[in-house]
């Protein structure tokens, strides 16, 4: 009986550690191939924002269809027409070429009474204030060409400090708090932003066409390494089974 407690111990721990072997080779390897899929997800992306930005621009209302259809309008070329509302534009923390800045995100006033936040591009932190670039400050009606850019669902990274809007300063694009912050009701905004095109200010600033383009794809590295820990996995526990035997014989 005494001798039979230590071999059922034993039995039941090397059960354990084959159930634990087989669990850890299990997550290696289904993390492998997730992010295989994430792999192939990102590159589809990719080659989707390339093939839509050589599209014709398109008119707002078509862009906005595609948005209440439940489409993806991001990087979606298109045109439209409104008044610069200069005094109510948000300025988001960014950098452009090496500098630091702002992009300027200024409301276009629609003849339908509503508003689209535009993006018009970057400005060195010296020219933050609308004052020191009057020159660019377009007024009357304007025809914006662009990028629509969807509407985030929320802040990106909890690392990101909260947007300070007493300051007018935004560290995350919340469309809907720079709309509130200058009295735009929900009702009378159109539910995303159009990045400018690089056609030049007249004043010089902001300058626009500051979208970015280029995107992390990681994914094949990150699921070799999975992989590479599996099969690592694998060749020790080879190994430690095959002294085991050894010893045994």
């Amino acid at each position: 009986m005494a001798e039979t407690l230590p071999r059922t111990r034993r039995a039941a721990r090397v059960v354990l550690a084959g159930v634990a072997w087989l669990a850890a080779l299990a997550i290696l390897l289904s993390l492998g191939t997730w992010q295989m899929q994430r792999l192939a997800w990102k590159e589809k992306l990719l080659a989707d924002i390339a093939e839509r930005r050589t599209q014709a621009p398109a008119a707002l209302a078509t862009i906005e269809e595609l948005a209440r259809a439940g489409g993806d309008v991001d990087y979606r070329p298109l045109t439209v027409t409104g008044t610069f509302e200069h005094g109510r534009e948000r300025h988001f923390l960014a950098t452009f070429n090496g500098q630091s800045g702002y992009h300027v995100y200024t409301p276009l006033h629609l003849d339908d009474g509503r508003y689209v936040f535009v993006n018009r591009g970057f400005v060195p932190f010296d020219k933050k204030e609308p004052a020191t670039r009057a020159d660019g400050q377009i007024a009357g009606q304007h025809t914006v060409i662009g990028l629509a850019r969807s509407k985030l669902d929320g802040k990106p990274s909890s690392l990101i400090p909260d947007n300070d809007l007493s300051k007018n300063v935004f560290y995350w694009k919340d469309l809907d708090a720079m709309a509130a912050s200058v009295g735009i009701a929900p009702a009378y905004l159109v539910p995303f932003f159009i990045d400018a095109d690089a056609a030049p200010n007249p004043g010089g600033l902001p300058v626009g066409g500051v979208t970015q383009f280029d995107q992390p794809n990681n994914h094949l590295q990150y699921a070799l390494t999975w992989y590479g820990l599996a099969l690592a996995l694998l060749l020790v526990s080879g190994v430690y089974v095959w002294r085991w035997r050894r010893e045994a014989a």
